[in-house]
């Protein structure tokens, strides 16, 4: 067994000459952040760009149809939630062994994390499927937004089996110094996806008008592309692998460290995407033209913290890195940065919502009514952003960077449920409130919780090594050959 610190002779040392170019140097934060934060920024708008594009494309069809697309993307968004859990968890795991060298223990990582996306994104396909009225219902109870959102959903879920490996790869991308590739191949399925929906929705090229249908199929296409591509990536020489018997046959205590630390942020996710998706429906049942001003609204704040997620996740990695390398110090000044750049972000985040304000409002194609509500909203947004990035930034980077991932959970979890759900409910339902004021309440959740994040953060409970010392990769987590070193 190796001791703490000790790298054996020949087969580790030539490991870690080969990924020593791909580990960022110290004293680099900003160049290393940037070549991070850009493509993942870059990635998070293009994926805000196509929900854009599917916004102002359906809408030409009719704003019943912006409205029935918007909810039945509610189904594809929780199960983004299950994504979003495993690639952070993912993350926390495989940029500390990779800051360590070890690219064996991240190629089970990525093993790992695609059996469970697999096994969840089967359950949400056949749901999708096979009781699409059901989930419709869920979130509607107007007959028509239902029949609309019918054959959109039932199409869309056959893309949830792509997806459920094409996300993880992309993440081990990102922490195995790709990020560019990673950026380029998600955002080339995304433009496809974008013509796609031009050609299907508006017959283009002799195609049929096929509606919204039509943008279900774009976005179906456009994911198999997607995950062709990440396989052909994955059978190079040098690349990160997908190993079947990792798939099939996991590292116990690995998986076990896995679960520890995602289980958490998995929860934070449900938790947090559970409310957010209560908001839709609190939403939805306050008539079409409050749906469709939220679905536009949403679409902005996307955009607008694109920049905000990028330095969340790229931060996430890099300190992940550091202290895979043991090198404390130096992450903590990272996330010093990591804090200020947020509030940087945030602030120019909600300045471009209100900039961008009027073009907005006279580029949608909304009933007055509706439009008058989206108004209301996209002012209550340029400050939500501000909040949104900093607990991002913090909670999901530097927190989930250190396995310190418990917080987040219990801190989503009073937020949104004892305090931002029950309030939305009773404006809405029991007093009565007008539609914007029931959005304002909504959306008051990330300034609440603000000082609490920052508080937890002073504690420094995130900052430590959670990697392991293996001898041999092995499958079935033989214990005598497995050391735990955890500062």
């Amino acid at each position: 067994m190796r001791k703490h610190g000790q790298i054996s002779p020949e087969s580790d040392l030539g490991k870690m000459k080969n990924l020593k170019s791909m580990i960022p140097a110290k004293g680099g934060f900003y160049g290393n952040l940037l070549a991070l934060v850009f493509p993942i920024a870059f990635q998070n708008l293009m994926t805000a760009a196509v929900s854009a594009a599917d916004v102002v494309m359906v809408g030409v069809v009719s704003q019943t149809a912006l409205s029935a697309v918007s909810l039945a993307s509610q189904v594809q968004f929780v199960l983004s939630l299950f994504y979003a859990g495993l690639t952070i968890g993912t993350t926390i795991l495989a940029a500390q062994y990779w800051g360590k060298g070890d690219k064996s223990v991240v190629e089970q990582v990525l093993g790992i994390s695609i059996k469970l996306s697999l096994v969840i994104s089967v359950l949400f396909a056949v749901g999708a499927i096979f009781f699409t009225g059901q989930l419709m219902m869920i979130f509607t109870s107007d007959p028509e937004l239902i029949a609309t959102g019918i054959p959109y959903l039932r199409i869309v879920g056959i893309s949830y089996l792509f997806t459920s490996v094409s996300q993880i790869y992309l993440c081990i991308m990102k922490n195995t110094g790709k990020a560019l590739l990673s950026t380029i191949i998600s955002s080339t399925a995304m433009i496809l996806n974008i013509l796609l929906n031009a050609v299907f929705v508006f017959g283009l090229f002799g195609a049929p008008k096929l509606g919204v249908a039509g943008v279900a199929i774009a976005t179906t296409i456009s994911r198999a592309v997607e995950l062709i591509w990440c396989i052909a990536e994955s059978l190079k020489e040098n690349n990160i692998h997908i190993r079947i018997k990792y798939i099939i046959k996991n590292n116990w205590e690995l998986f076990k460290d896995f679960m520890h630390y995602s289980t958490p942020v998995l929860g934070n996710e449900l938790v947090w995407g559970c409310g957010f998706t209560m908001y839709s429906v609190i939403m939805g049942h306050l008539g079409s033209d409050a749906v469709a001003a939220n679905s536009i609204a949403n679409i902005v704040k996307n955009l607008a913290i694109s920049l905000c997620i990028g330095v969340s996740s790229g931060g996430a990695i890099l300190l992940g890195i550091e202290l895979g390398k043991r090198d404390l110090k130096l992450a903590k000044l990272y996330a010093a940065r990591l804090c200020k750049l947020s509030l940087i972000t945030g602030v120019i985040g909600g300045g471009i919502i209100l900039a961008a304000r009027p073009f907005i409002l006279d580029f949608a194609s909304l009933s007055d009514l509706a439009r008058g509500y989206l108004s209301t909203m996209l002012y209550i947004c340029s400050y939500y952003v501000i909040g949104k990035s900093i607990n991002s930034t913090i909670i999901a980077g530097i927190f989930c960077a250190g396995g310190d991932t418990k917080f987040g959970f219990i801190c989503d979890t009073i937020d949104m449920w004892l305090f931002a759900i029950p309030l939305g409910l009773l404006c809405a339902f029991i007093f009565n409130l007008p539609v914007g004021w029931v959005y304002f309440i909504i959306s008051m959740d990330e300034l609440v919780k603000l000082p609490f994040v920052y508080r937890h953060y002073k504690k420094y409970l995130w900052l430590k090594n959670i990697t392991r010392e293996f001898d041999n990769i092995n499958p079935d987590g033989d214990l005598a050959a497995i050391k735990k070193k955890a500062v």
